[in-house]
């Protein structure tokens, strides 16, 4: 049925488990570095932003050396491919935390779960992957429509995950893991058994072309601008989100788990204001001016959040964010529109791979 061609389930259902994950992984580095450091909040925070660092900086190594073997069975098999791969490696790398919480192994153990991530492709495969089947599953001109339902359907998922992942941490941080394992494991063997990457139809899809003609046609200057754009935009974006993540677990804001689940859902509701916001204003701004507003609403919610000392700061913060998260689907729908679909995944994959690189710098 239509429903086995749909990628939204498993953007949904990983959102949920990697959400679940994220909040485990980051209380029990911080929480290890605050013994480390006697209780110092300030070098515990510099002591888990290192330790972030350096597994961002593995998973990204790990990450480009899978690329060419990883597209190259995507070629054969097709963009699913990406999203199976990366889900497994995504759920070994859960293991590992499982096995640091119940073993006595140094923090730096949690770096091969780290590479493992990495060399099954990470996340850039698999929003690579989600991109392509999304694209494939949709007619040209709406595009944008289908990339911005894919982001609001995260949010749903962050929103519902980081509510949820709090109340489930203080019943234990093993808990909180589990269930993200499982959920993790029930997105992957629906990706294997029941996601299908069949075009919506033949006739209203471009016609497949040999890769030699498609490149022939491609406008290299349009996508090489539109490439930068998204790595300029996301490297101010992510990066500043690194950086919140610790910083609301020490003074001034001293949140606990459940106040970070709340944050967490904040930032994931932004998809949810995004997404309404191409609904309402896609056909009166168009593809430019809708990037722009998102660029605005994030660089204003951002230069708020410098002077966030008290949680009402923060939250009032993120409401003028409500579009910042606008421009990265439209962009990659711009992208689309001047690439054949079968290359979209390819092309996406290789952006991801030098977005993370540049986040690490």
């Amino acid at each position: 049925g239509i429903i086995l061609t749909l990628v939204e389930p498993v953007v949904v259902i990983n959102k949920l488990g990697t959400s679940f994950f994220e909040m485990a992984l980051t209380q029990t580095i911080y929480n290890h570095s605050l013994k480390t450091t006697a209780g110092d909040s300030d070098r515990a925070q510099t002591l888990s932003s290192r330790f972030l660092l350096i597994q961002s900086v593995v998973s990204s190594v790990a990450a480009m050396l899978s690329i060419i073997p990883l597209s190259r069975i995507a070629d054969h098999h097709g963009p699913k491919v990406f999203v199976v791969a990366s889900q497994m490696g995504s759920v070994l790398g859960m293991f590992m935390l499982l096995i640091f919480m119940y073993s006595e192994v140094p923090l730096e153990f949690l770096y091969l779960g780290s590479l493992l991530h990495g060399l099954s492709g990470g996340g850039p495969m698999f929003w690579a992957g989600v991109a392509a089947l999304a694209s494939l599953s949709s007619e040209k001109g709406k595009r944008t429509l289908k990339l911005n339902i894919v982001d609001f359907c995260f949010g749903v998922a962050g929103v519902v995950g980081g509510l949820l992942s709090g109340y489930l941490y203080q019943i234990g941080p093993s808990v909180l893991l589990s269930i993200a394992i499982l959920v993790s494991v029930v997105a992957l063997l629906y990706s294997v058994f029941l996601l299908s990457d069949v075009r919506c139809s033949e006739s209203e899809s471009e016609p497949l072309l040999p890769e030699f003609e498609s490149v022939n046609r491609m406008d290299k200057i349009s996508v090489g601008i539109l490439m930068v754009a998204m790595m300029v935009f996301m490297v101010g974006m992510v990066g500043a989100e690194n950086v919140l993540q610790l910083y609301v677990l020490k003074p001034p804001l001293s949140w606990n788990p459940v106040w970070a689940g709340y944050g967490r859902a904040a930032t994931s509701a932004m998809y949810l204001s995004s997404f309404l916001g191409v609904l309402i204003l896609f056909n009166v701004l168009g593809d430019t001016a809708l990037t722009l507003v998102g660029i605005v609403s994030n660089c204003a919610g951002m230069a708020i959040m410098a002077f966030a000392i008290e949680s009402w700061v923060y939250f009032l913060a993120r409401g003028i964010m409500m579009f910042a998260c606008v421009p990265m689907p439209t962009l990659r729908a711009m992208l689309s529109k001047n690439l054949h679909p079968q290359q979209y995944g390819n092309i996406t994959t290789t952006y991801k791979n030098k977005l993370k690189e540049s986040n690490n710098i």
